[in-house]
């Protein structure tokens, strides 16, 4: 039950088409059959992409819609897990269904089940570990522990995040190879599972070591991506990110029910059972909010939802101690209004934040993006902004023109072009390219310029190539800004 009505919000919720930069990339690489991607292998997240690829061939629908739909069922199965490992924790059905919704209704993961991404995926394997967890803790048989191996290993080839909970995992074999609860052969076991799982990730990195030799920088790729290893080493914080982060923390739990997780933290230490798993729950939530809070990446927001999935549970925790105390059915009916009062927050923040001049940090140069409603309101029900700027861009664009693209809005460039048909005479260049393109370099752009008609997506630095800003003139042409070569000073009017 609680699957169908996470998945019927959810299909309801989610995006019917294209969307913008990563969501948008997600979509590209799908529609490409690209595995691996093109931002270093930590991006790569195979599992994801060999099982969303289903989507592209399902006999209904619009692409990008079935592919958005695949986000939005794999975060109707986290929920589904979340309540089932608290109905198994507490015994008792209202704490399972106030942590399910806690989760469902968090403005980030509601968010990334209503478009293309990983996370959701990530979270579904993640519960399903704790799950596998919770019955070994109960039986100490060890067939829990070879689930344990092969769902993280399944979930490495998801995400990256997997090898934080992986961490933990290894020092509970140590732990329990030391105290001889489990023979050697059932921990190799464990690790054999694991590498099964794990194989399309593995498989990525064997294939990249042979192709390119460097051992060494594949497993930099592999473990940071191309260009975030100082992001994921970060040590530092400043006041700002400090100061965004628990503007992240608000949003995501706008709700008189948090004081619920301080219940669930009192009632978990004073337990005197299931210390194996309680543990383990504390040293995940703390560890994965730390990572979050100290990393500094532009959407790390998306990396506190394992915290949030954690913090869930712990409420329904909370919500159990309180059930065991208190008689009154009111109180229980208050705190089931209170796990549903984030829909009535996020339907109002738009108009508020408007009003005050908020400044979410977000660019405000989109045609077709209210970023007070796309990033504040989670769901994405009937949103086309990506697909009718697309179309009206290629409608602007002259004839055989090349367009230099940003990272946001490539891909529902690409996505018009490559899935709908439109104007496959412009070629479209950014981090990807459409066949045919040239690639996004100054020599190329050189010999683009006063050849065919060349376009900006945006003049901002930071989105518009370094090799044209400052050097060529810059024309608005409907949506776009067409590149001319830059009109003589008056200097040189004179040498002339």
């Amino acid at each position: 039950m609680v699957l169908v009505a996470a998945g019927t919000v959810y299909g309801i919720s989610c995006a019917p088409g294209a969307l913008w930069q990563d969501s948008g990339l997600i979509q590209y690489r799908l529609w490409h059959g690209d595995i691996q991607g093109f931002l270093g292998l930590a991006i790569s997240h195979p599992l994801y992409y060999i099982l969303a690829t289903g989507a592209k061939y399902l006999p209904f629908g619009q692409f990008g819609h079935r592919v958005n739909l695949f986000s939005a069922l794999a975060g109707a199965v986290a929920v589904a897990n979340l309540y089932l490992l608290v109905r198994l924790w507490s015994g008792r059905n209202f704490a399972a269904v106030i942590a399910a919704v806690t989760l469902a209704v968090s403005h980030t993961f509601w968010r990334h089940a209503s478009i293309a991404e990983t996370y959701t995926l990530w979270t579904a394997l993640f519960l399903a570990e704790l799950i596998v967890l919770l019955q070994y803790a109960r039986t100490e048989r060890a067939k829990y522990l070879y689930g344990l191996g092969l769902l993280n290993g399944l979930a490495v080839a998801v995400h990256m995040l997997a090898c934080i909970p992986l961490a933990c995992y290894f020092v509970l074999v140590i732990v329990l190879l030391a105290r001889k609860t489990i023979r050697a052969r059932e921990a190799g076991l464990v690790a054999l599972l694991w590498i099964a799982g794990a194989l399309p990730f593995e498989y990525l990195i064997v294939r990249e070591m042979i192709h390119s030799g460097d051992v060494l920088g594949t497993l930099a790729s592999a473990a940071f991506g191309d260009r975030w290893q100082a992001d994921v080493l970060n040590t530092t914080l400043s006041w700002q990110i400090a100061k965004e982060n628990a503007l992240y923390l608000l949003l995501n739990s706008p709700t008189p029910n948090m004081l619920l997780f301080f219940a669930g933290c009192v009632a978990l230490f004073k337990t005197q059972s299931m210390h194996l798993l309680r543990n383990l729950v504390v040293a995940l939530m703390l560890l994965f909010f730390a990572f979050a809070f100290r990393y500094t990446v532009s959407d790390r927001y998306a990396f506190f939802i394992p915290f949030y999935a954690l913090a869930s549970a712990v409420v329904g925790m909370g919500a159990c101690a309180v059930q065991q105390r208190v008689r009154h059915k009111a109180l229980l009916a208050v705190i089931a209004g209170f796990a549903l009062l984030p829909i009535a927050v996020y339907t109002a923040i738009p108009r508020l934040a408007a009003r005050t001049d908020l400044t979410i940090g977000t660019r405000a140069d989109l045609a077709y993006r209210d970023d007070y409603v796309f990033f504040l309101q989670p769901w994405k029900t009937g949103y086309r902004g990506a697909e009718r700027y697309a179309f009206e861009v290629l409608a602007t664009a002259a004839t055989d023109a090349v367009i230099y693209a940003d990272i946001t809005a490539i891909a529902p460039l690409l996505y018009a072009q490559e899935v709908q048909g439109k104007r496959p005479d412009v070629r479209i260049l950014g981090i990807v390219r459409s066949e045919g393109a040239p690639p996004c370099t100054a020599e190329a752009f050189a010999s683009c310029i006063g050849n065919r008609p060349v376009y900006v997506t945006s003049n901002r630095p930071g989105y518009a190539p370094t090799f044209i800003l400052g050097k060529h003139d810059l024309i608005k042409s409907g949506l776009l800004w067409q590149v001319v070569k830059p009109s003589p000073s008056a200097n040189q009017i004179l040498d002339r």
